[in-house]
């Protein structure tokens, strides 16, 4: 197969296995991470979870990245890529260690959240980073197979860490902070990985007259550097399109995600530790997804296009979304977890391709971190959402015909574009 014969060459180069290596790591420690703070939020016994408190958990958690995001593609702009996925993991595994003890010394609710903002807004700068290197490893024909098998492969060590951390939890006797100090060790494993990539391989380039500028002078100009990497973007009407779409397929997925926490923590389980795990179950089927995806979308896309795929990806959304989850039982959503992991992760590497493929090196990190941005405002948006919409026990017919509705707009909305730019 052409995807196999592509992927043995890529991990032949040494580089892209080094930089594979930290992503990997890197994700696996968010994976955990991200399960110890949603079982804190939604299956801690001593918690009665409701839409609305996931909604808030998320808002905290994530709006700040509205924030954070434009600084982080500032400066990647400036900072050794390198020197980012070193220090950042450091950073990140010092920090996830105060999260355990908060845990064990059952602090507040607020300063717990305070605590794992810390960890993940530093997640900003390392993803990131990772999707703005990739392109310096790789060459440009083989970028579409890079996306398929790097950030899928990212997402699968997520989905592998959370999975692990399910284990852990159910073994800890219902603790968290065993979960949390997991994912200080990968991330310092991360942080140990970066060593293997030379300092200034993974740029960004600069020219001679380049000076690292103070930080304050960076934070300084960020307003004015995120209005030139919109402006850029904006130029690049193929790359804005795909971009936009994504938004709103990560808004569905977060909709869906949300009601299926509510499904497993309530109408499907009577114990917290049933329905963790079959949370566990659900989000293991959703990375077969992702696997699938990185297999068929170079193929895909060599036939029908990046948009192409996206749009085809977003009307196979559409129609067995409401197929499968009006039922409201647990086998038709354990296969549309499948097909949202498909299908998102599909539509992903497409996006990535297009924002790699036709943004210039100089802008990617600030583009990227516009991306970043977005996928986190969608996800908190698609929390909100939810909280108005799902009943206690997680059964919305409205929700699930909202989300046939905006992956049928996408769909559409694709295919009118693309006769207009033909």
């Amino acid at each position: 197969m052409p995807v196999v014969r592509d992927l043995r060459v890529l991990l032949r180069l040494r580089d892209f296995r080094h930089l594979l290596a930290v992503r990997l790591l890197s994700q696996a420690a968010d994976g955990v991470y991200q399960v110890a703070l949603a079982t804190y939020v939604v299956f801690s016994p001593e918690k009665q979870t409701s839409p609305a408190a996931i909604a808030s958990a998320m808002a905290v958690l994530l709006l700040p990245y509205s924030v954070v995001g434009p600084f982080a593609g500032v400066l990647l702009d400036r900072w050794r890529r390198r020197q980012v996925f070193l220090y950042g993991n450091l950073l990140r595994a010092f920090l996830a260690c105060g999260t355990a003890v908060l845990v064990l010394a059952a602090a507040p609710d607020w300063l717990f959240y305070a605590s794992a903002l810390s960890v993940t807004a530093v997640n900003r700068f390392v993803l990131a980073g990772l999707s703005a290197s990739l392109p310096r490893v790789v060459d440009a024909g083989r970028l579409v197979t890079a996306n398929a098998l790097s950030p899928t492969a990212g997402t699968l060590a997520a989905t592998a860490g959370g999975a692990l951390a399910f284990l852990v939890r159910l073994l800890a006797a219902d603790s968290n902070a065993p979960v949390v100090l997991l994912g200080a060790v990968l991330y310092l494993c991360a942080a140990l990985a970066s060593l293997r990539l030379a300092v200034g391989l993974l740029g960004p380039d600069h020219g001679p007259d380049h000076r690292h500028p103070r930080l304050v002078e960076a934070l300084a100009l960020t307003a004015r550097g995120m209005a030139e990497g919109l402006r850029h973007l904006a130029a690049r009407r193929e790359a804005a399109r795909a971009l936009a779409a994504m938004t709103l397929m990560r808004f569905c997925y977060g909709a869906l995600l949300v009601m299926l926490l509510m499904l497993c923590r309530y109408a499907w389980s009577d114990r917290e530790s049933d329905g963790l795990a079959l949370l566990g179950l659900a989000i293991g089927v959703s990375g077969g997804g992702f696997f699938v995806a990185a297999l068929i979308t170079p193929w895909a896309v060599a036939r029908l296009g990046t948009h192409g795929w996206i749009t085809a990806c977003a009307g196979i959304a559409a129609v067995l979304v409401p197929a499968l989850g009006l039922p409201f039982t647990v086998a038709p959503a354990l296969v549309a977890a499948f097909v949202l992991g498909l299908v998102t992760q599909s539509a992903k590497i497409c996006t990535d391709t297009e924002v790699q493929s036709r943004v210039d090196d100089a802008f990617r990190g600030r583009v990227f971190a516009v991306y970043d941005v977005l996928f986190n405002v969608a996800f908190v948006g698609a929390a909100a959402v939810s909280a108005l919409m799902l009943p206690p026990d997680g059964k919305s017919v409205v929700l699930v015909l909202f989300v046939a509705v905006l992956y049928t707009a996408v769909a559409l909305g694709l295919m009118r574009k693309g006769r207009r730019f033909t």
